[in-house]
């Protein structure tokens, strides 16, 4: 990095810093405050939404599950009248003469109003049927046949355990290595996750237009993720202004791509039982939502990484221009544009892979398959991330450039630069030249 003429980096364009800090803040404050109005005009009501049939019990209602263990696992014959129904001992032997082998479970109730008793399930093997065996945790399902009487049948594994020790020791790790940071950044995931489960979810249900309801919900996302996990400063204000334009492109993008391409989304199975049971909600829209929702951890992470490059860069050398900030910065941003376009890519085609091994074998061409409504939407989706995610390097950087200067020191006479207090790559110097908090 050139160092040969300090006179004239801070003279001239140095006073941009604090107005550009200015700007930058004002506009997130606004923008802000234009989130907030969306998400009051969003909010969902309190309607209650009816349980869509391939969802509900034989009642009419919504599943309920139990807890249950497998207490007794071997091959016999189907047909047994404590086949799905309460008994408090053994089950009853099947007809004599039956004409089917199934795979006999007998499950103890673990938990609800039948706690303590047993039931018996009858699967045919197959594919897609579930392999039990004696001493799986499994949830069933507790419903009431047409005479009132209590039946139960096989809901899924028991994962309750499992997934919680693989998500405590994600927890531990991740503060371990980031410590406050880290357990900042899980604050955050943990309010991303409210705000999908809490608005987004429920304002597509009531039939909110799914665009806005995608932009408002990624927007309050972003701002607690990222203030929480990087701090309340300009480097981070830089990044999220960074990302949230990218969003907004990306949405914009999103939008030209599925018009160009008349992707429909029904080729995927949940979009069309979404579309046949809850009329309230757009499949083109939902589509819209995803690609949206879908591009903001990439954009976070390369927008927060060329923030934290620029700031780094003008801590380490105080007279650098603000151009040769940005030009340093956009080399390590291209180098990380490559790689995550191969992330990016790799990720959705990884997803796609049944689909691709399905119709690698049903002898179709190759354009064929590409072409393809399922496939077309994973290419599209790669696509639009991958354009949103190049631009936003050069948006960030720049930004990050500017403000990185909004707190530099004076130039002496004959060009030299005090140097920051602690040394230029200490806490203090980077403090100093990043303007670290607002003022």
């Amino acid at each position: 990095m050139s160092h040969g003429h300090g006179h004239g980096h801070f003279d001239g364009p140095a006073p941009l810093g604090p107005l550009a800090a200015k700007i930058v803040i004002g506009l997130l404050v606004a923008i802000g405050a234009v989130v907030l109005l969306g998400t009051v005009l969003l909010w969902p009501s309190s309607q209650s939404i009816d349980v869509p049939a391939p969802f509900q019990t034989t009642g009419g209602d919504a599943v309920v599950t139990e807890a249950g263990t497998v207490v007794e696992q071997g091959p016999g014959a189907c047909g047994s009248p404590s086949s799905g129904r309460v008994f408090p001992g053994d089950p009853l032997p099947p007809p004599v003469g039956g004409a089917y082998e199934c795979e006999r479970s007998v499950i103890a109730i673990e938990s609800g109003p039948n706690a303590g008793a047993f039931t018996l399930l009858e699967v045919v093997p197959g594919p897609g049927q579930p392999e039990l065996s004696t001493g799986d945790d499994i949830r069933i399902v507790r419903q009431t046949d047409p005479t009132g009487a209590t039946q139960y049948s096989f809901y899924d594994f028991a994962r309750g355990l499992p997934l919680s020790l693989v998500i405590a020791t994600f927890a531990i790790v991740i503060v371990a290595v980031a410590r406050w940071r880290g357990l900042r950044a899980l604050i955050g995931l943990g309010v991303a996750f409210a705000v999908l489960v809490m608005f987004m979810l429920p304002a597509l249900l009531d039939g909110k237009p799914a665009v806005p309801v995608a932009l408002v919900g990624g927007a309050l996302i972003l701002y607690a993720v990222l203030y929480l996990a990087h701090g309340v400063n300009l480097r981070t204000s830089s990044a999220l202004l960074g990302t949230l334009a990218s969003m907004a492109l990306a949405a914009l993008l999103s939008y030209v791509a599925i018009r160009m391409t008349h992707l429909t989304g029904l080729s995927e199975e949940q979009n069309t039982d979404v579309q046949m049971y809850i009329g309230t909600v757009s499949i083109s829209g939902l589509l819209l939502a995803g690609f949206i929702i879908g591009s903001l951890g990439v954009l976070n992470d390369v927008t927060i990484t060329q923030a934290s490059s620029a700031f780094e860069l003008a801590s380490l050398d105080p007279r650098a221009s603000r151009r040769e900030i940005f030009a340093s910065a956009m080399r390590v941003g291209r180098d990380h544009i490559a790689s995550t376009v191969y992330t990016l890519v790799l990720a959705y085609a990884g997803g796609a892979l049944p689909l691709l091994l399905l119709f690698s074998v049903a002898g179709r061409s190759i354009s064929d398959v590409v072409t393809g409504d399922a496939v077309a939407v994973e290419i599209v989706r790669a696509c639009v991330g991958g354009i949103a995610l190049a631009l936003s390097v050069p948006l960030t950087t720049a930004i990050a450039a500017v403000l990185s200067r909004a707190g530099s020191p004076p130039v002496a006479p004959g060009g030299a630069t005090p140097p920051p207090r602690g040394g230029a790559g200490s806490r203090a110097g980077r403090s100093q030249t990043g303007y670290a908090e607002f003022r």
